[in-house]
């Protein structure tokens, strides 16, 4: 995989497990666009979407119904 500074915001050990569940897919996702994108500004655009829907997902797990 070619390393990618983005992947940092991705990562989920350190979450507790049911926040885990939730972030652990996105991580996983953004794992394998690195792996089969070249680097460049669409890859970054398409991490930084991804990122922005994981947030959601996990504010989402955290205030259901907000």
């Amino acid at each position: 995989m070619q390393n990618e500074r983005m992947l940092k915001w991705f990562e989920f050990a350190h979450l507790p497990p049911h926040l885990q569940e939730v972030s652990r897919p996105f991580g996983e996702l953004a794992s394998k666009v690195c792996e089969v994108c070249e680097s460049g500004p669409e890859r970054t655009v398409a991490l930084r979407k991804l990122l922005e829907a994981k947030d959601a997902a996990v504010r989402a797990k955290l205030h259901p119904g907000s």
